[in-house]
């Protein structure tokens, strides 16, 4: 059984332009002190192609954590855009929040983004190379694709990771989770 439960993620900011940070507010419940760190990262996919080009926004260590309700502030810079192919910058892609407990993954949260022009002429004849000071970021909080994945509370020594669900968590337009 899980010792953490992802209660809420709040989505900060958004629609915003490109180059503002991420920001999620970030709740979860812990059923049993932990006395080890959780490991919370923010992943921003570049390309669905390849994972050669996800960059890791940020990553913090939260505890140890005694039993109860917990909230914080999750924000990282936006991504590098150099590292992000041309054809890959504008439109859809995906921005991930993980949490491990001794070094395994036992969440992960994925939002999809819409990264387009403001300036509709922009839109319709986008420029080559993208244009990031006219692009605007829009998650798609309403609908955040959650996964969890069973992992040894106890033992340091990685499990193997099983997803063991993969929900769609719809909800409304500020991404409420309930603890379960």
């Amino acid at each position: 059984m899980a010792k953490v439960q992802l209660c809420n993620i709040t989505v900060m900011d958004n629609p915003s332009p490109f180059s503002n940070p991420f920001q999620f507010e970030i709740t979860f419940e812990c059923i049993e002190e932990l006395k080890e760190d959780l490991e919370w990262k923010m992943i921003y996919v570049g390309s669905a192609e390849s994972e050669e080009y996800d960059q890791v926004l940020d990553s913090v260590f939260v505890g140890p954590i005694p039993e109860g309700k917990h909230m914080f502030m999750f924000q990282a810079d936006p991504p590098n855009v150099s590292r992000i192919p041309e054809n890959d910058a504008i439109g859809v892609t995906v921005v991930l929040l993980t949490c491990l407990y001794k070094g395994q993954e036992f969440i992960r949260v994925g939002y999809f983004i819409n990264n387009e022009y403001s300036d509709p002429e922009m839109r319709e004849n986008p420029p080559s190379p993208p244009q990031f000071d006219k692009v605007i970021r829009n998650i798609l909080a309403s609908e955040p694709r959650v996964t969890r994945f069973k992992i040894n509370w106890e033992d340091p020594t990685p499990a193997a990771e099983q997803p063991i669900t993969n929900l769609n968590e719809n909800s409304n337009s500020i991404s409420t989770m309930e603890c379960v």
